[in-house]
């Protein structure tokens, strides 16, 4: 059994097919990584997992567990977390507000408790501050710990919003175009990160990417699909010379 796949997975928006009958599966500690032109369906499978969307057809399962229809909450504790395109942080938060944001899901005191701030919630906030913490010493955000996000360059905050995915402590990371809008160098430390959260946190990474440099360069296999459809799966490489893959790229 696989540690993470979909089965026959569609969804339809209105008579446009984004997601058309995919089918994959990820191993436990691969780094698996979905190509295509825009277009192509690839953060709406995202949308599909993490439950933005609801699929028309197919199934999700997790460790064995079928969560295609799990509300977003429930699949973010069954520890699946992502990060998404167009950064989703609060601006007029500092980066370690943002980052406690991301325990929300481990909080197991009651409103009662937390009121009257009994031991039980300082035990709790000081265990979820040692967590932030640690992903801050981890991402080398250290400098940045408090400042608002709004002051922030574009490429730190791509890193915060990773940050506070791995806050969630996930199994399953999913990486919406990670490199998008970064220059070289961000790209390069981007590599070295995905490369730490795999082999040192032993987390599982699923990846939407178009930078066919990064995507050499961390990825285990690699998923490319064209108008929803799966046309090539493989090692990057292969499916990178696959001729279908290049006929979906260069429009012919």
């Amino acid at each position: 059994m696989s540690f993470f796949a979909v089965e026959n997975l569609s969804v339809r928006f209105g008579g446009i097919r984004a997601v058309d009958d995919v089918s994959f599966a990820v191993e436990q500690g691969e780094v698996f990584t979905i190509i295509g032109p825009n277009g192509a369906g690839k953060t709406t499978i995202f949308n599909l997992i993490s439950r933005i969307y609801e699929p028309t057809g197919g199934r999700i399962l997790f460790q064995g567990v079928d969560i295609t229809h799990l509300p977003a909450h429930a699949v973010t504790q069954r520890g699946i977390a992502r990060t998404f395109q167009n950064i989703e942080l609060f601006a007029n938060a500092t980066v370690l507000q943002n980052l406690l944001l991301g325990r929300h899901t481990h909080r197991s005191t009651t409103l009662f408790e937390e009121v009257l701030f009994l031991p039980s919630v300082r035990r709790a906030e000081r265990a979820h501050r040692r967590k932030v913490e640690e992903v801050i010493d981890f991402l080398d955000l250290q400098a940045h710990r408090d400042s608002l996000i709004a002051g922030l360059p574009y490429g730190v905050r791509k890193v915060v919003e990773l940050a506070r995915a791995l806050c969630t402590e996930p199994k399953l990371l999913l990486l919406d175009e990670p490199s998008s809008g970064l220059n070289v160098e961000e790209t390069e430390d981007m590599v070295f990160w995905i490369r730490d959260i795999k082999r040192l946190l032993g987390i599982t990474v699923i990846m939407v990417e178009h930078d066919m440099s990064l995507v050499s360069k961390v990825s285990d296999r690699v998923l490319a699909l064209n108008y929803g459809k799966p046309i090539a799966l493989g090692a990057p490489g292969e499916v990178q010379r696959h001729p279908e893959v290049v006929r979906a790229y260069l429009g012919e």
